[in-house]
C-alpha cells in the first residue's frame, strides 16, 4: 500500500484542478476550493468509500465549521487509519487552519493511497449521498437525546440548588472576582504563547517550501535530456524518489557511482590496451 509516500513522488505533483474533479466525481459534491475540504468530512468518507463501511459516519460532521468540530472528524478518521493499519500520522492542527498548500499535501496523498487500494476504480456499489444523509440522521438523533438527558440533569440541578446559590451569593461573588483576574492573566500568557508559537510554524512553513522548491529544481535538472542518464543524475534521483527515509538511500546511490567510475575506469582501460 502507498501509505508512505516520499515528498519527490508523483503523487504529490496532481494538480488542485484534477483533485477536486476527484472529490465530486466521487462523493457527488460540488467543491470549487481546496479549503473546502479542510474539515475532514471529505476524507473521512473517501476512506469509507475505500473500506464500505469502515468509518462511523453518524460521526463525522459534514457541517464542521469550527476548529473545534473539524479536529472531531480528523480524530475519527486517525481511530480509522489505525484500525486499518494505515501508516499515516495526520497534521491536524495544520489542516484544521484550511491552508490550500497543507490541505492539498495530504488529499493528494489521500488519492494515492485509495488508488493503491482500488485501482483507481470507483465502487459502483457505493452511494456517497446516501451515506452522508444516514450518518447525519443517526448524529442528530444521538445529539438530540443527549441534549433531552442534560436538560432535565439541569432541571433538576437548578432546582436543588436554589437555596444554597442564595445563602452563597456574597462569597460566590468575592471569589468570582478573585477568579476572572487570575484567569484573564492567565488568558493573555496563553495568547502570547499562540502568537509566538503560529510564528514559527509561520517560519518553518517558509522554509520548508524554499527547500522543496530547491529540491524540485535539482529534480527537474535531473531529468533534462542531456544529463538524464549521467550516473550523477541517476544517484541523486535515487535519493529524491526514496519512499522513506532510509539511510541506505544513500548508500545506494553512493554505490551506483562508485560502481559507473569502476565501469568507466575498466572501458578506458580496455580503450588503450586496443589502441
Amino acid at each position: 500500500m502507498a501509505s508512505n509516500i516520499g515528498m519527490m513522488d508523483s503523487a504529490y505533483f496532481v494538480g488542485r484542478n484534477e483533485i477536486l474533479t476527484w472529490i465530486n466525481n466521487r462523493l457527488q459534491l460540488n467543491l470549487s476550493r481546496i479549503e473546502e475540504a479542510a474539515s475532514g468530512a471529505v476524507q473521512c468518507q473517501m476512506i469509507d468509500m475505500t473500506y464500505p463501511g469502515a468509518v462511523p459516519m453518524h460521526k463525522v460532521n459534514f457541517d464542521a465549521k469550527s476548529e473545534y468540530d473539524m479536529i472531531q472528524n480528523y480524530k475519527v478518521l486517525q481511530e480509522v487509519f489505525n484500525k486499518l493499519k494505515i501508516d499515516k500520522h495526520i497534521e491536524v492542527n495544520r489542516l484544521v487552519k484550511g491552508r490550500p498548500l497543507d490541505n492539498l499535501e495530504f488529499l493528494q496523498w489521500l488519492k494515492r493511497y485509495c488508488d493503491s487500494v482500488n485501482g483507481g476504480i470507483m465502487n459502483e456499489n457505493y452511494d456517497p449521498v446516501e451515506r452522508r444523509l444516514k450518518g447525519g440522521k443517526e448524529r442528530n438523533s444521538k445529539g438530540s437525546l443527549k441534549s433531552s438527558k442534560s436538560l432535565q440533569a439541569n432541571n433538576l440541578h437548578n432546582l436543588a440548588s436554589g437555596d444554597a446559590a442564595g445563602i452563597n451569593k456574597n462569597t460566590v461573588s468575592k471569589q468570582g472576582k478573585t477568579g476572572v483576574a487570575a484567569a484573564s492573566s492567565e488568558v493573555r500568557a496563553l495568547s502570547k504563547e499562540i502568537t509566538d508559537l503560529k510564528l514559527s510554524v509561520d517560519l518553518l512553513e517558509k522554509e520548508r517550501d524554499f527547500y522543496f522548491a530547491k529540491l524540485r529544481d535539482i529534480e527537474i535538472l535531473c531529468q533534462s535530456t542531456k544529463v538524464e542518464n549521467h550516473p550523477m543524475s541517476v544517484a541523486i534521483k535515487k535519493i529524491l524518489y526514496a519512499a522513506d527515509a532510509k539511510e541506505s538511500a544513500l548508500e545506494e546511490a553512493q554505490e551506483f557511482i562508485s560502481q559507473s567510475v569502476d565501469i568507466g575506469e575498466t572501458e578506458e582501460a580496455n580503450e588503450e590496451e586496443t589502441d
